[in-house]
């Protein structure tokens, strides 16, 4: 064996071994979910030959031809009885691309598909895609809802000018993809998810009005809207249902992460709050809960985060950031959150249907003042003295 090939050799059980590394429960945790010890995807798990030219004479010292940079905001589906995740992997060069990504249980053994998705181009081709939403919808078709980034021609002295739409794809088998004509909306939109039932025969869409590609502006949080025909999208009219709020979580922006979970008590729903901080912006995850009957109506609103970055997780290209745009909920109740830390890199973290149900019902919302929350802290204590 000549010396290229040994360290062929010894780059593919470095690689296998982390492919193959066990995940385990941090001991502790806050009751409501479980996190892991280790990222289930980051950079290093893409397959060796999406970054090698295994070619000798091509590549006598073993390079790296390309590179990659994270892994990250990922959307989530069970599909044949394996935990798949839709992920967002992102080159050396910034661009994003989607690849699929699986697991027998969920937690750890995650593997790349061989080849990284396909996307086909809408009438204009984006110059970056990323953060899918996964929906499996009641149509029989399984979309993926993400945002399609280009520059803004209309500034053309400015090179971090860009636009944002919300671009549709649909698929039978998360391999071969039909790219349907992107959301039209009033608004630039960069966080649109599908709601996976018909309402009153039409598509639903939660989404995030923006005045530009970064600031909310005159966006109000959540919005809720109705489509006619999923195959030319076009959004007419728009609601807000669940605002950002003044020195809150939400502050800044606020969108739906993953489509909600359907259950007894109402749907569950996974979000992002935005808010300001001397750092820069801090990105943290949080839940509500609406109507069976109107999903536009929310009954649950525990106040606060629900997840946030720690220790490691903290650390990253984009520092203070947690960010979900997947979930998987099994057939026995427990449930999958496929969160990224610092725009970096995938972690798991492990519930039931039953917990969230409880923590969203039971979990005092936030008064908006320190007075109210003051308050809230000693109606606990006194309970608990028996008062």
């Amino acid at each position: 064996m000549s010396n290229f090939q040994e360290r062929v050799e010894a780059l593919r059980a470095r690689h296998e071994a982390l492919l193959m590394r066990k995940n385990h429960p941090v001991v502790g945790g806050n009751g409501i979910y479980e996190k892991y010890q280790n990222p289930i995807l980051t950079a290093e798990h893409t397959p060796l030959e999406w970054k090698y030219d295994f070619n000798e004479q091509d590549n006598p010292y073993l390079m790296q031809r390309i590179m990659m940079n994270a892994t990250l905001n990922s959307g989530a589906i069970k599909w044949n009885g394996k935990y798949v995740l839709v992920v967002r992997v992102e080159g050396a060069d910034r661009k994003s691309f989607f690849a699929v990504a699986e697991s027998p249980n969920g937690v750890d053994n995650f593997r790349f598909w061989e080849e990284p998705i396909t996307m086909p181009d809408d009438v204009i081709p984006a110059t970056n895609i990323y953060d899918m939403r996964i929906t499996r919808h009641e149509d029989g078709w399984i979309y993926g809802v993400f945002c399609a980034e280009r520059h803004d021609d209309s500034q053309p002295g400015n090179l971090s000018a860009a636009t944002a739409t919300a671009a549709i794809a649909r698929t039978k088998d998360l391999k071969t993809w039909e790219r349907l004509p992107d959301l039209k909306t009033k608004s630039q939109q960069r966080n649109v998810v599908l709601h996976p039932e018909f309402v009153d025969g039409k598509y639903a869409f939660y989404t995030r009005p923006q005045d530009g590609f970064i600031d909310t502006g005159s966006g109000g949080g959540i919005g809720w809207a109705l489509v006619d025909d999923i195959t030319h999208a076009e959004i007419k009219e728009e609601k807000i249902i669940y605002s950002r709020q003044y020195h809150t979580i939400t502050e800044v922006k606020n969108g739906e992460g993953p489509h909600p979970i359907k259950t007894a008590k109402g749907w569950l729903h996974l979000a992002h709050g935005v808010r300001a901080t001397a750092d820069g912006l801090r990105y943290v995850l949080y839940m509500y809960m609406t109507a069976l009957d109107d999903p536009t109506k929310v009954i649950a609103r525990p106040g606060g985060f629900f997840l946030v970055p720690e220790g490691d997780e903290y650390l990253g290209d984009v520092m203070n950031v947690a960010f979900a745009n997947g979930w998987i909920a099994d057939d026995d109740g427990r449930v999958f959150i496929y969160y990224a830390s610092a725009d970096t890199r995938m972690h798991v973290a492990t519930s039931t249907v039953e917990k969230l149900v409880d923590y969203c019902m039971n979990t005092p919302e936030d008064g908006l003042y320190t007075a109210a929350s003051v308050e809230t802290i000693k109606k606990l204590v006194r309970k608990n003295r028996g008062k």
